[in-house]
């Protein structure tokens, strides 16, 4: 019998919920649309795919033609179509019951507009933990990919990761397929023929297949993809290559699944691909961790030792960002209000704020921007606070909430009314860490600490070129970029998080941070006291309708300078749509830097946002104003990006009076 080998070959489609239309509509051009319309000339070549299920929605109400191309693929047999979590969440990190609906709720999608419920789903950035395994069973799944590297480090062998294995949890049974990590690598990357022939030469007498599910983006978004997929042809030369060999055919997960046995049971350690557990780490541990990679490669010991070197889990996000911890944390207690819900009060518009506020790509940050982008955390917010307001309508909290709900030793003051909402930290800052207004469904305290990552000592390397040699492209992965000029000065980090109104008193001695302590509070209000050297500084927080009011009350022989920090997201950022307006007039973009030397009133418009922040000051305060911005990098390259704008409010001591105002009115148009 002659050497053959099955060709599984699938394709994941995913776009962040809340991305910009104008993305959506770019990916098409250069990827979905032509990856279909190729694939579609050849009714030979059986593959699978998976698309979110918020990308799927736009797909198939702005480009029918193409998503009917795709449904006819599925009607010959030519496509399998993968569930999973309806707007791609990371499975291990929300509830089961959130599980079970997300997994069910893109089934039900699938099922309508293609006539087939999906028997494989596709595994969130590959994040595997065992307690995953129940939700999607009882959800109908019968197999998932994950990489091959899970297996490495269950201590499998690399040449008998040729098909699929099984596994279970709680009395669920899972199958397990193991992603080719050479063929990550080489589709698309490598020359056609050179992919062919690697593929050719994995087969053998007997049952054997080799295993790809990676991302479509690579096939025409990532760098110099789209020239080389579909202008040079490496698309079309691939599948007729792999249509044209006597040793390679192709299958669709679920025939070989159906065809084939296990190649028996299987436990994976909590893990995600090789390059994810480098990114999770904090940075000086990823440093080092980088080190020992590359050491193993040095010495030609990599493909023994890289199960062993196995970096950090997907939930380091959480402890390595606090801000990512925050919006997660938030998101779990909302969940859990929405299911204690009576049945009658729950409605499907919660349901879909629940599932887009778990979409995964806010909350975490590697290769791609994540995190960094201030619309993908808007889009997060959006939903939380809407589907807060829709509870507290059909289940009203307490005016006045205390606990700590990011498990970080502090708690928080949550004081809100039917049009504003603000937490306040008590970890001596008396500052706001979120600021909703329901209106506008914004948190306007949604920004982003500057803190040390793992390659920003690349930035200063200001080498662009590509670490690529011999045929074919360099990826994503072995590419130093710039998008934008980064200098050592835009490298500074941040001591603590980036709140509103962090207060700081400037004497002869320095600068000197305050402490408040809570001394009272009351359903609208919140008293704090800190200690000076003249006596004793308060400090209130004050919640009306549509305003926050600070009030600050100094002792009389206080000297010195006082200030209050705040940072404003506004949707805007750098862009055209924000300004400032003083006295009347624009003095600026939030881009810009501002400098006025008194006043008592300003006003940020922001087009975007649908309306403008106003600050009143009963007594003139200096104003410094600049954009915050951060250092990152994406699948593009490193850069710039404006989190923030941070307003610094200065008042010399004393006065003339020991009592001062400031007003935030937030204002839709």
């Amino acid at each position: 019998m002659n050497p053959t080998i099955s060709l599984l070959f699938g394709v994941h489609a995913h776009q962040p919920v809340g991305n910009f239309t104008e993305v959506l509509d770019d990916a098409h051009r250069r990827c979905y649309g032509p990856f279909i319309r190729t694939l579609y000339r050849y009714p030979g070549f059986r593959f699978a795919a998976h698309f979110s299920g918020w990308l799927l929605d736009y797909l198939l109400r702005v480009y029918p033609e193409d998503m009917a191309l795709l449904k006819q693929m599925v009607v010959r047999g030519q496509l399998e179509m993968v569930g999973a979590g309806d707007t791609e969440p990371v499975l291990a990190v929300i509830p089961y019951r959130d599980r079970i609906s997300q997994l069910n709720a893109l089934s039900d999608r699938l099922h309508a507009a293609f006539g087939q419920r999906p028997q494989g789903a596709w595994l969130t950035e590959r994040v595997w933990e065992a307690t995953v395994v129940p939700a999607l069973a009882d959800a109908g799944i019968g197999y998932v990919t994950v990489d091959d590297y899970h297996f490495l480090c269950a201590g499998q062998d690399a040449d008998k990761l040729d098909g699929f294995f099984s596994t279970e949890e709680d009395g669920r049974r899972l199958d397990l397929y193991p992603i080719s990590e050479a063929l990550r690598y080489r589709l698309p990357f490598a020359p056609a023929h050179e992919a062919v022939a690697y593929i050719e030469s994995l087969a053998k007498t007997g049952e054997t297949a080799a295993i790809y599910f990676d991302d479509i983006e690579k096939f025409g978004i990532w760098p110099e993809t789209y020239a080389w997929v579909f202008e040079q042809g490496w698309l079309t030369q691939f599948i007729e290559g792999v249509l044209a060999s006597q040793i390679i055919r192709t299958e669709t997960f679920s025939e070989h699944h159906a065809r084939t046995r296990t190649h028996g049971v299987v436990y994976l350690p909590t893990t995600s691909y090789i390059e994810m557990n480098e990114w999770t780490l904090p940075a000086h541990v990823a440093a080092r961790y980088a080190e020992l990679i590359a050491a193993s490669k040095a010495g030609g010991r990599f493909d023994g030792e890289k199960a062993f070197l196995r970096g950090g889990i997907w939930k380091n996000f959480f402890s390595a960002y606090p801000e990512s911890n925050w919006m997660h944390k938030r998101m779990l207690s909302l969940s859990q209000r929405l299911h204690a819900l009576p049945a009658q009060q729950a409605s499907g518009r919660m349901q879909v704020l629940l599932y887009e506020a778990q979409a995964n790509d806010a909350y975490w940050h590697g290769l791609f921007g994540g995190l960094y982008l201030p619309h993908l955390r808007r889009a997060v917010y959006h939903a939380i606070v809407e589907l807060e307001q829709l509870l507290d309508s059909v289940a009203p909290r307490p005016a006045l909430l205390r606990e700590d709900v990011d498990m970080d030793g502090n708690d928080e003051m949550f004081l809100h009314n039917s049009t504003m909402q603000a937490v306040v930290r008590l970890d001596g800052s008396a500052s706001v860490i979120e600021l909703d207004a329901y209106r506008l469904h914004h948190n306007f305290a949604d920004t982003l600490r500057r803190q040390p990552e793992h390659y920003h000592h690349k930035t200063l390397v200001n080498d662009s070129a590509a670490s690529h040699h011999g045929d074919g492209i360099s990826s994503a992965h072995d590419r130093i970029s710039f998008k934008h000029i980064v200098t050592q000065d835009d490298l500074a980090y941040d001591a603590t998080g980036r709140t509103l109104f962090r207060d700081t008193l400037h004497t002869a001695d320095g600068i000197l941070p305050l402490d408040f302590v809570l001394q009272a509070s009351t359903n609208d209000s919140l008293g704090f006291v800190a200690q000076t050297s003249a006596g004793t500084l308060h400090k209130h927080i004050v919640m009306l309708d549509g305003q926050l009011k600070l009030v600050y009350q100094f002792p009389d022989n206080l000297h010195g300078q006082f200030s209050t920090e705040m940072n404003l997201a506004m949707p805007s950022c750098d862009g055209p749509a924000g300004r400032f307006v003083l006295d009347g007039q624009i003095a600026g973009g939030f881009g810009q830097p501002l400098t006025v030397e008194s006043m008592d009133q300003i006003r940020l418009e922001d087009e975007v946002l649908g309306g403008s922040v106003s600050l009143n000051l009963s007594q003139p305060a200096g104003l410094t104003a600049h954009p915050l911005f951060t250092v990152s990098q994406s699948e593009a390259g490193f850069e710039k990006i404006m989190q923030a704008v941070t307003l610094q409010l200065d008042w010399q001591l004393p006065t003339g009076e020991n009592q001062m105002e400031l007003s935030l009115i937030i204002s839709p148009v």
